[in-house]
């Protein structure tokens, strides 16, 4: 407890790396949850200790493969029922993964745990730039509640950049 400010939370966890499930880093994380206003998102600092498989040539690919189709990119329910995502979606379900933490990580409080349950809905949007933009409709599980929260999201990708959440 840090008196006025809020709950510091210390942590020492291991990170499996996504693509390759036998590659792991150790990582320590400060985690500051601010007291009363619920509008602000926890403060996290954090370190890596190693590094992640580099997903340069597989993020070439997708976007490469993106960029050529020609019509825009529309797909639903992913997961599906079962809980299978088709291989050729993979990356539309990473690259949700990693925007759905930026919601999670700007709307956590400590009474919270939300995590990405399924892509309901993703559809590609051109644009005039090198960006590639995806409009997703997304359920989020509140693990505590038992809720499943609808959420919009406009992602914009580049392999250069990354992730934004832009909306």
């Amino acid at each position: 407890d840090i008196k006025d400010v809020g709950h510091k939370y210390y942590l020492e966890l291991e990170l499996e790396d996504v693509l390759d499930k036998d590659s792991t880093v150790n990582c320590t994380a400060e985690v500051l949850y601010h007291l009363g206003n619920k509008n602000i998102a926890p403060d996290v600092q954090f370190t890596l200790e190693g590094e992640l498989k580099s997903t340069e040539e597989a993020d070439h690919v997708f976007y490469t493969r993106i960029r050529s189709l020609e019509k825009e990119l529309v797909a639903e329910n992913i997961p599906d029922s079962h809980g299978h995502v088709p291989p050729e979606l993979e990356p539309l379900h990473l690259l949700a993964w990693v925007a759905s933490g930026y919601l999670v990580w700007q709307n956590s409080t400590e009474n919270t745990q939300l995590q990405l349950a399924q892509i309901k809905h993703v559809k590609q949007v051109r644009r005039s730039d090198e960006y590639l933009q995806f409009d997703y409709l997304v359920l989020l599980h509140e693990m505590v509640s038992q809720e499943i929260i609808p959420w919009e999201m406009t992602v914009l990708w580049h392999p250069r950049d990354g992730v934004r959440v832009t909306r």
